[in-house]
């Protein structure tokens, strides 16, 4: 389709802008007479909401400049900007002007001169830049993403100060016109996976975008897999860090979510203070991660495997306990576990969706009420109230939410068929879990790296898996970084 051009007749361009925002209350045309006795015609527009201090200061220094001078002056200083306006932008096709006050700038148009005149004004309102609370650390910056894409590479920025930083801007969706930045360090990322994004990125047409969710979900190449293929964060820290090893980072607009990738599982248990931190509490910590990560997907299916199939493993004072805990209980202990993994499951969703400190606290009043009040009346057992709880406290250790998520969905397939075939059930299960990773892949880099494929990077990328190594140990970049820049870190010569 065409553009139309903006033309040198201001009622023209007037009519066209009036006809883009029929019934659009918010938006606002101010009239203006500027020049030698005020005979040339002139119009600023804007969205109401966007119209700061900004915008007013700019336009009367324009209008203070341009006082006096003849139409041709004029014209020659709208087109030449000779008002010295930093982030002016001149335009010359009518969409393009639209779609600048629907960004959130003030747009004048001059009688005779062929284009339009972006004027930066503060934009849409947005929040300031507040504390992490979705991902907390011990040691590290506090900073969180905004819901400003602008305000979000600049995050990153203040942290990378290097002119190889490139931040890459389109929009996406054909009716919000949302901006997206992929942010990256020039001659660290791989090229490949720099157009790999693009093309997965712009392959839909899509009404609008309102988070970077919706962008991850049509990036994802495995859609039907449980596990994310993208890692999200909420911390600047994290983003500019993954981008130094050579990741790409996704920035959507109205998104306080970045998309990092490529990703792995190793990725998902790791956090950003494991790297502030000495290498002996980094790694104590991934180790409880790794550990608590394997108990939310198999401890309710091991239970069950355990108590219904192969009683002759357990020692024989605990499986009287276990006999004696189970006495009146009306349930099979494969209902039973299910009811009070759905309690549990139900629980947290409403402590999420409930506001503030109410969340927290039926969270965990909610859990010790249900739980009692069962064991009393004699539904479930006390062994499976605390196997679901342990279960539950194991997956609030894994640091990110998403990946979290998957074992609390495969768990459900550990209960079933432990719950049918016992232990041989049980392991069919972490048989085709460990297949599905090992076939998944997060933009042709291998899931289970760092475990799979670490020769290729002679071995460097295990030493920041489960156990870290010391940090002057960690001199090479990952395997997904460009080949010709995997040195990161090296001592200076004397």
């Amino acid at each position: 389709m065409q553009k139309q051009l903006i033309s040198e007749k201001i009622e023209e361009n007037e009519k066209v802008i009036q006809q883009a925002f029929y019934n659009c209350s918010d938006l606002k045309m101010r009239k203006l007479a500027i020049g030698e006795n005020g005979r040339v015609k002139g119009f600023v527009c804007y969205i109401e909401v966007n119209a700061g201090n900004n915008m007013i200061n700019v336009l009367g220094r324009m209008l203070t400049y341009l006082d006096g001078l003849s139409e041709e002056q004029i014209s020659a200083a709208v087109k030449g900007n000779a008002f010295a306006l930093s982030d002016a932008e001149p335009y010359e096709y009518m969409e393009d002007a639209i779609r600048g006050v629907l960004i959130g700038d003030s747009v004048l148009f001059v009688d005779g001169v062929a284009r339009a005149l972006k004027i930066p004004d503060q934009g849409y309102p947005k929040m300031g830049i507040s504390k992490s609370e979705a991902e907390k650390v011990v040691r590290g910056s506090d900073e969180s993403f905004t819901e400003s894409e602008k305000a979000n590479t600049a995050l990153i920025r203040k942290r990378i100060r290097n002119t190889q930083l490139k931040v890459q801007e389109f929009q996406v969706g054909v009716r919000s016109f949302t901006n997206v930045a992929i942010v990256y360090v020039e001659g660290l990322a791989n090229p490949n996976m720099i157009q790999e994004i693009h093309r997965r990125l712009n392959e839909y047409d899509i009404d609008g975008v309102m988070d970077s969710g919706v962008m991850e979900q049509l990036a994802e190449e495995s859609w039907l897999s449980p596990f994310p293929q993208f890692q999200s964060t909420r911390r600047p820290d994290r983003a500019a860090m993954e981008v130094l090893n050579g990741k790409i980072v996704v920035l959507v607009d109205n998104s306080p979510v970045a998309l990092l990738l490529p990703t792995d599982v190793n990725s998902f248990l790791k956090t950003t203070d494991d790297y502030y931190n000495r290498f002996h509490m980094a790694t104590f910590a991934r180790m409880i991660r790794y550990v608590a990560a394997f108990f939310a997907l198999t401890l309710p299916g091991l239970y069950l495997a355990v108590t219904n199939f192969h009683t002759q493993i357990l020692p024989t004072p605990l499986l009287l306990s276990f006999w004696q805990a189970r006495q009146g209980v009306p349930f099979p202990a494969a209902l039973e576990v299910l009811l009070m993994e759905l309690s549990f499951e139900l629980i947290r969703e409403a402590g999420v969706r409930l506001p503030g400190t109410m969340g927290n606290t039926i969270g965990i009043v909610g859990g010790l009420i249900i739980g009692q009040a069962a064991v009393e009346a004699n539904l479930v057992s006390p062994i499976v109230v605390i196997v679901v709880a342990f279960t539950a406290l194991c997956s609030f250790a894994i640091p990110n939410e998403e990946f979290a998520f998957s074992f609390r969905i495969l768990k459900f397939l550990l209960i079933a068929l432990s719950a049918w075939l016992g232990f041989f059930g049980f392991l069919i299960g972490i048989f085709l879990v460990l297949v599905h990773l090992a076939s998944l892949k997060s933009f042709d880099v291998p899931y289970l790296s760092p475990y799979v494929g670490a020769q290729l990077n002679g071995y460097q990328d295990e030493k920041d898996s489960v156990v870290r190594f010391p940090l002057r140990m960690l001199w090479k970049r990952p395997i997904y970084a460009n080949p010709n820049e995997r040195t990161k870190l090296k001592k200076k010569e004397k």
